[in-house]
């Protein structure tokens, strides 16, 4: 028997993005898709759930220029149309955590290596802080 390329998941996250970005183009890029980020969260598990409004909160609060919109099914925040960073929810891969992730035009460059993705499990004052500094820094 062949083995599988993807993961039923994995084939999963491809065919929402394919969805995704087949809204983007019937109603323009330009349209505010906050109201589909916030069904998503609402969606999830309760510690995924939790954890994605809390980030979603601080994101918009702090860095109100990121726009909210979803990539691969998950909650992401892009400026310019450019995914900047994004919250992939622990059960979405099964994963023991969940993850705040960055994209290539997140300027989070420190020397010739750099962490692009945290282990998310709890956001304390203390996280919430370093995920703040973390944005701010990812938008140069």
């Amino acid at each position: 028997m062949p083995k599988k390329t993807f993961t039923e998941e994995e084939r999963a996250a491809i065919q929402e993005r394919a969805r995704e970005a087949q809204a983007e183009q019937r109603r323009g890029a330009r349209a505010d898709t906050e109201d589909e980020v916030l069904a998503k969260i609402a969606e999830m598990k309760d510690s995924d759930r939790a954890m994605a409004k809390r980030l979603h909160t601080i994101i918009k609060t702090n860095v109100p220029e990121l726009a909210p919109k979803l990539w691969y099914g998950m909650p992401a925040y892009a400026k310019n149309g450019k995914i900047i960073c994004f919250f992939q929810a622990a059960a979405k891969f099964k994963t023991r955590y969940a993850e705040l992730g960055f994209n290539d035009p997140a300027n989070l460059d420190d020397g010739t290596m750099w962490p692009v993705a945290y282990a998310l499990t709890k956001l304390s004052p203390v996280e919430e802080a370093r995920i703040v500094g973390l944005v701010k820094k990812a938008l140069g």
